[in-house]
């Protein structure tokens, strides 16, 4: 006979791929220990979100049509999330609970995504459990956790690099996200993500897409500091923890672009192994076209035995000059859109040139692939430091005086992870991520332990 759940766990994302991905593999992890788990996203996004056992239901981010896009500003798409998500979100949870049964118990918390400190209130308001999920690395966050306790102060100085603070690494200018190094052109994220901060104490739990192997000098010098608990690496199950896989979870559940997954694991299939670069700067990144032009030529540099497969939007083949397209032949294949987990799982693949997004970072690391970095914005930056110089599963391209990554540095690169010096400690150590991001999230491991206690106490 089917257990009944005994608590029900609203879980709010900001409806973007990296944001979505972690929350809704939260609310698959919490279905698959007996609680119910209700998805909330915007009218436009939930269309495309499909995962066992999760309830997807709509709240009103003030654009239903077509979403972030069809506002004039991130000030006014974040003002009018706020003012309407409370208001919806609300209104839902006060539904549900009014529709409660056996089957479906009133809602008793509010998982929700660091980038929408609103929802706090909405969880007092109703009087339930608040749970923030940060969606980037505790490293990153410390930084704003400084900031709000006055360690740090914006704009920081130049005199004032390289920073040195608990449990990180010397960081460079170059090194911070993008919204501290450049604040007044972020402006709108940066003051959700400090509000944020400032109220981490008010929720009932702090949970970070990390494990605490990863970064364990920042655990240890903050563990008194701050309430961040671990619960990552937050990914399909079958990557990970085959013993006790949710179902065949192999995929997150949501693809705001239609990805071209029969093209691509064919194509894959026909390469030898370890012979492919894969190329992918993430969903939200413009490159412009002297770039993409750059990364072409450097990928029709390497030897003939490497093949690339480049993910690249629609809009930004555009850019792509018709010579290159004309000259790769079987060399290579350019899509849309992939799912980026099987591609990295793939015996073709040898390494991952990648904008170093936090979610693509612990996916090529739980997967065991070295990676060549290529920080775009956000918290892309430091990631791709500590990918280079703390976990050194990889390295970081250098951009010219213009600020432009030259195809000989790419191909260098390249070829530094695959065939150079530094490939074999490169190569082992990746390896030893993957066994420490399995251990984690397995039976009696931290992040297994860190979400067992949680929804423990929801079920009570």
């Amino acid at each position: 006979m089917e257990k009944k759940p005994k608590g029900h766990v609203i879980v709010l994302t900001y409806p973007a791929q990296g944001h979505i991905n972690p929350l809704l593999q939260f609310a698959k992890c919490l279905v698959s220990k007996g609680l119910k788990a209700t998805f909330a996203t915007t009218h436009y996004t939930a269309k495309f979100i499909r995962a066992d056992g999760i309830n997807v239901m709509p709240i009103s981010d003030g654009y239903d049509n077509g979403g972030f896009k069809f506002a004039p500003s991130v000030e006014a798409y974040l003002d009018s999330f706020k003012t309407l998500g409370s208001r919806t979100l609300t209104e839902l949870i006060l539904n549900l609970n009014h529709e409660s049964n056996s089957s479906s118990p009133p809602v008793n918390c509010i998982v929700y995504d660091s980038l929408l400190p609103w929802a706090l209130d909405v969880a007092k308001n109703l009087g339930i459990y608040s749970v923030v999920l940060l969606t980037n690395s505790v490293s990153v966050c410390s930084l704003y956790w400084h900031i709000n306790s006055g360690v740090l102060n914006l704009p920081f100085e130049t005199e004032k690099f390289p920073l040195s603070l608990p449990g990180l690494p010397l960081l460079s200018h170059d090194e911070i996200p993008s919204f501290l190094a450049c604040p007044t052109h972020h402006s709108a994220y940066l003051a959700a993500i400090l509000e944020q901060f400032l109220r981490l104490g008010d929720n009932d739990w702090v949970f970070a897409n990390s494990f605490e192997d990863l970064e364990i000098e920042l655990v240890k010098a903050m563990e008194e500091a701050w309430p961040v608990q671990m619960v990552g690496p937050l990914l399909p199950s079958a990557y990970l923890d085959e013993e006790h896989q949710i179902g065949t979870d192999k995929d997150y559940g949501g693809n705001l672009r239609k990805p071209n997954d029969d093209k691509c694991l064919n194509w894959l299939e026909k390469q030898p192994q370890k012979s492919v670069i894969f190329v992918s700067f993430g969903s939200m990144a413009e490159i412009d076209e002297k770039q993409i032009e750059e990364v072409a030529w450097g990928l029709k540099m390497i030897s003939s035995n490497q093949n690339f497969l480049w993910i690249l939007k629609e809009s930004e083949q555009k850019k792509l000059p018709i010579q290159f397209l004309d000259s790769i032949g079987e060399k290579g294949l350019i899509l849309t859109w992939c799912n980026q987990l099987q591609v990295l799982a793939n015996r073709a693949v040898s390494c991952f040139v990648t904008h170093c997004g936090w979610n693509s970072t612990l996916e090529a690391l739980s997967l065991g692939v070295p990676m060549v970095a290529m920080p775009q914005w956000s918290d892309q930056p430091m990631n791709a430091k500590f990918m280079e110089d703390v976990w050194k599963v990889g390295v970081r391209v250098k951009k010219d005086e213009n600020g432009i990554v030259r195809r000989e540095e790419i191909g260098r690169c390249i070829r530094e992870v695959m065939i150079g010096g530094k490939c074999e400690g490169i190569r082992s150590n990746a390896s030893k991520w993957r066994e420490n991001g399995k251990r984690a999230v397995c039976f009696g491991g931290s992040s297994y332990h860190n979400i067992d206690k949680f929804v423990a106490k929801l079920m009570k």
